[in-house]
């Protein structure tokens, strides 16, 4: 088997690092004026949601793998889907409660991998988390080009209000994921 390149091994986190600057340049380009905006910022959420997929592959393909990209994969996530959420409840696409709980979820489960790792508990990601990714990275591009495509409006919305249900259902996976390592970890039973 062949070394690999030392730049190889540096790519998970540049796709990590692209989603974040992605970010802002997709809230400056929805803030422009309709129609054209709307295909460009279409464009860049879908090549950022990409990236998300792209570091995790590269990742494992050139054995690349990282505390760094495991701690700011999942942040990653959160800056393009909050930049998103906040677009699109300025644009009123989004109910305000649907971002409050998005975030506060967010934030909760931070709190948790923070104390998490602080205590030395490993909690490994649920398929809950996973599948509101997925669903979030469709419904959004679906509300941004409703406007040109009204039949997408109700598909993005009531697909992110799932993605909700199952943002709350893996919050409470990963505080009883917590509390059973702490308790593991009290009683040796590892």
């Amino acid at each position: 088997m062949s070394e690999i390149p030392e730049w190889k091994k540096h790519l998970p986190m540049a796709a990590t690092y692209t989603r974040i600057i992605l970010s802002p340049v997709l809230f400056g380009v929805l803030f422009a004026a309709p129609p054209w905006s709307t295909w460009v910022a279409l464009g860049i959420f879908v090549l950022a949601s990409l990236t998300d997929w792209l570091d995790g592959f590269w990742a494992r393909r050139y054995h690349a793998e990282s505390a760094m990209g495991k701690f700011m994969d999942p942040i990653a996530d959160k800056i393009l889907v909050l930049n998103a959420l906040i677009i699109l409840l300025w644009l009123k696409k989004v109910d305000p409660i649907m971002v409050s709980l998005l975030l506060s979820r967010d934030i909760f489960i931070g709190g948790i991998r923070s104390v998490a790792a602080a205590n030395k508990v490993i909690i490994a990601a649920k398929p809950f988390g996973k599948w509101k990714t997925g669903l979030q990275m469709i419904s959004i591009p679906l509300l941004f080009i409703s406007p040109i495509f009204p039949v997408l409006d109700d598909i993005g919305y009531y697909g992110l209000w799932l993605s909700v249900l199952l943002s709350l259902i893996s919050a409470i996976q990963y505080t009883y994921g917590y509390y059973s390592g702490q308790r593991k970890k009290r009683y040796g039973m590892d």
